[in-house]
C-alpha cells in the first residue's frame, strides 16, 4: 500500500531534490512544461527498490532486476516531450513496461496507454505500483514487445524503451497515419541512436536525433 507520505518522499526523496533533477533537465534542453511538472510529481523513488531511492533523482539509470533497467530521467523526459511535439497523441503504445515509471509519466499526458512487458514478473510489479498511485489509463499486456499490440491498433504514438537492431515491421503497421514512433536503434555493441518515425499517407519519414544506449529489445516472453 503506497500512501501520500511515501509519495511524498523525504530527505534525498524529497521535493526539494526533485526540484533540483528538474532544473537539470531543463538545462539539458527539455522544454516541455508539462513533461517538466508531470516528471517533478511523480515518485521516481517507488519505482526503484528501496536501497535505491536515495538515487532516484540523479540522472541516471538505475537497476531494476531481471537485467532490466529504469531510464535515466533525461532519456524519459526526451522520449516523451519529442512524443508530444505537435500535439497529443489520444492513444499510445508503450514498448517495455520495465518497472512502470515512462508508463506513469505517459499516463498523466495522454488519454490512454497500452504497455506491453515481455518479463512477466516486472509487468505485475508496474500494475501493482499503478494501481496504487491510482492510475486508471493504462492496459498491459504480458507479450514479445517486438510484436507490438495488434487489438487496439492503430496507435497515435508508439514508444519503444529497448533497443532493436532494426525497426520492427509490426510496430511500423500498427502506427496511425499521422502519428510518431519514438524508438532508439541499434546494436549494444554499437552506437544507438534515438529516432523519430512519422508515418504519412504515402509512407515513413525517419529522423534521428541523438545517440543513446538502451538494454536489447529482446524477442520472446518470460
Amino acid at each position: 500500500m503506497i500512501t501520500e507520505s511515501m509519495i511524498r518522499g523525504i530527505g534525498m526523496t524529497s521535493q526539494r531534490t526533485r526540484e533540483r533533477l528538474i532544473t537539470r533537465l531543463s538545462d539539458k534542453g527539455i522544454t516541455n512544461k508539462q513533461v517538466l511538472s508531470v516528471m517533478l510529481n511523480t515518485p521516481r523513488h517507488l519505482f526503484v527498490d528501496e536501497a535505491l531511492a536515495s538515487r532516484a533523482y540523479e540522472d541516471d539509470a538505475l537497476p531494476i532486476g531481471q537485467g532490466q533497467t529504469i531510464s535515466q530521467p533525461y532519456i524519459v523526459a526526451r522520449m516523451t516531450e519529442l512524443l508530444l511535439a505537435g500535439g497529443i497523441p489520444g492513444k499510445v503504445l508503450e514498448i517495455g513496461t520495465g518497472c512502470g515509471y515512462q508508463t506513469a509519466v505517459l499516463s498523466q499526458l495522454v488519454p490512454e496507454v497500452y504497455s506491453v512487458e515481455r518479463i512477466e514478473v516486472l509487468l505485475h510489479q508496474a500494475r501493482k505500483r499503478l494501481r496504487s498511485l491510482k492510475i486508471k489509463n493504462v492496459r498491459f499486456k504480458h507479450s514479445d514487445g517486438s510484436w507490438g499490440w495488434d487489438n487496439n491498433a492503430p496507435y497515435d504514438g508508439i514508444i519503444v524503451t529497448a533497443a532493436p537492431s532494426t525497426i520492427p515491421e509490426a510496430l511500423l503497421k500498427q502506427l496511425a497515419v499521422g502519428g510518431k514512433l519514438v524508438i532508439p536503434v541499434g546494436r549494444q555493441d554499437r552506437a544507438q541512436e534515438l529516432t523519430v518515425i512519422h508515418r504519412t499517407n504515402t509512407g515513413y519519414e525517419q529522423e534521428v536525433i541523438e545517440a543513446v544506449t538502451f538494454v536489447p529489445l529482446i524477442n520472446g516472453d518470460l
